[in-house]
């Protein structure tokens, strides 16, 4: 069995919460305000409380990242980490704020050197992890990083709940996954595509 802590309890955090119970792990949420409706059999908590699980979520938007990171100096080290966030400028909706050729979670590995760091997630809406489907297609979490042990205790963990993982190759490989998760966003918001849908992987 795992144990997951949820950094922020959002669509997103909420829905990831929700798989990893489903699927038999422990889940820990932490917030900076108490939930006003729990999420049922969580732990729940406040950023900055300590941190119990092996795999630590962060179920934040890119600009709440660094202030996280922080707080939790030190003590994110031997942790998989896993990076959701589409670092977009939200002020524009049309350009990225990570340095050009990179991507958030190779600036997150850089300021936690001591953590595993993954991209995951990030190529998925909160509707299609908890319906499990994007069209006919099962809801495929594709998976970028350079521990080959961090990788397989998410997979785990994300196949256990009853989703696909995919090895989506190196922590590299965040970029492009950032550069998906950037179009499937601004489509969405334009109103060309759904927020219960996406982009799914059919083999």
């Amino acid at each position: 069995m795992s144990t997951v802590t949820i950094v922020g309890a959002g669509n997103m955090g909420g829905a990831i919460a929700w798989r990893v119970i489903a699927g038999g792990n422990e889940a820990q949420v932490l917030t900076r305000q108490p939930l006003k409706v729990a999420i049922p059999g969580a732990t729940h908590g406040r950023v900055g409380d300590p941190i119990t699980g092996d795999i630590v979520v962060l179920a934040l938007p890119y600009g709440a990242v660094a202030e996280v990171l922080a707080r939790y100096e030190g003590q994110l080290d031997g942790k998989v980490l896993v990076d959701l966030t589409n670092p977009l400028d939200f002020s524009t909706f049309d350009s990225l704020v990570v340095p050009v050729g990179s991507s958030a979670a190779e600036v997150i590995a850089q300021a936690v050197p001591g953590a595993s760091v993954l991209k995951a997630f990030n190529t998925n809406f909160a509707a299609t992890l908890t319906s499990g489907a994007v069209g006919q297609e099962d809801t495929t979490v594709l998976v970028a990083g350079d521990d080959a042990d961090a990788k397989a205790a998410l997979t785990s963990v994300v196949e256990a709940g009853g989703l696909r993982a995919v090895d989506a190759g190196s922590l590299k490989r965040a970029h492009e996954l950032e550069a998906l998760g950037f179009l499937q966003l601004t489509l969405a918001a334009a109103g060309k595509t759904s927020w219960t849908g996406g982009f799914g992987l059919t083999a």
